[in-house]
């Protein structure tokens, strides 16, 4: 086993880095504070939005394409679901984020799909239009959620000790792999992105897959807007804000290729968290935010460059 490991280090690379990381943290660190059971419950809290965006991404790059508008939408479903709460109640505000984010993925879906424009550009443009909307509808101001059940099961419980967004992260988790790994819909996925005319001539619906993964995208979004809500009790356009960079980096980290064809979930949750990780070092180390961005960038880039080494590999 320890051969098979060594022979796919760099598919495994990510284990690597997580627990070296892991490692450098805990003793450099450990009388910050870093091993305490609060401090790895908070990595998991601040990181749990993330991963369930990256979850859907995995099957957004696997198909070839790409979402850059996940952040605004998680924004703009917080305001949606808190004005819809103060309304309606806690069901209403569930309704409103669903409906958030079929609405926007489906647009995002049919723009790319059926009217042709590239999935970069349909959803750089919906990036700014959903922060747009939000601002808008709120007026710039928090909107505040006064529902303590909708709060504690949309991320500002804990089971004992244990998070709720935890149990989501695991359940979404869960499914995603299961879905992209074990059904017809996960191989489709997968033959999309590897090869489209070759899919396409072996009789998949590639549009129809295509528009099924960016719905699913804006969902997710919705999803991490409505834990965002639930746990800061309150909407704010500026939640998810800059988000897409760091899912998008997360999926990369764990094996998903950005040429489409290749993607694991499994990988992506372990990025997701290896980026919460590096983020709450460099905070306990006591760098600033400038410094703390430009540590993300370098994360990204590092990306970029082992997904262009699997893929020609």
């Amino acid at each position: 086993m320890l051969k098979a490991f060594a022979a796919n280090w760099r598919q495994n690379i990510i284990y690597i880095g997580f627990i070296a990381i892991f490692v450098v943290f805990a003793v450099t660190l450990n009388d910050k504070g870093f091993l305490t059971a609060n401090n790895l419950l908070n990595i998991v809290r601040q990181t749990a939005m993330i991963a369930v965006m990256a979850i859907a991404i995995t099957f957004v790059l696997s198909a070839g394409e790409i979402d850059l508008s996940v952040g605004a939408v998680a924004g703009l479903t917080t305001v949606t679901v808190a004005m819809a709460i103060a309304v309606g109640g806690p069901f209403a505000g569930v309704l409103a984020g669903i409906a958030t984010g079929l609405a926007v993925g489906s647009f995002n879906g049919w723009l790319t799909t059926r009217v042709g424009i590239p999935s970069f550009l349909t959803t750089l443009a919906m990036m700014g239009i959903a922060k747009g909307v939000a601002m808008w509808i709120s007026a710039t101001a928090a909107v505040p959620i006064l529902s303590p059940g909708y709060s504690w099961l949309f991320g500002g419980g804990n089971l004992g000790r244990i998070p709720v967004l935890l149990v989501w992260m695991l359940m979404l988790g869960v499914i995603g792999h299961m879905v992209l790994r074990r059904t017809g819909f996960g191989r489709r996925v997968l033959a999309t992105g590897g090869g489209e005319t070759a899919a396409r001539y072996s009789g998949i619906d590639t549009r129809n897959i295509k528009f099924k993964v960016l719905v699913m995208s804006s969902c997710a979004a919705a999803l991490a807007g409505m834990l965002y809500a639930g746990r800061l009790q309150s909407g704010r356009f500026q939640l998810g804000e800059g988000d897409e960079l760091s899912v998008i980096a997360a999926a990369v980290l764990g094996g998903t290729s950005l040429f489409g064809g290749k993607g694991t979930v499994v990988g992506t949750i372990v990025g997701a968290l290896m980026i919460g990780l590096i983020n709450n070092g460099l905070i306990l180390m006591g760098l600033e935010f400038s410094q703390q961005l430009i540590a993300r960038g370098g994360i990204i880039i590092l990306a970029v460059a082992l997904s262009q080494k699997k893929t020609a590999s």
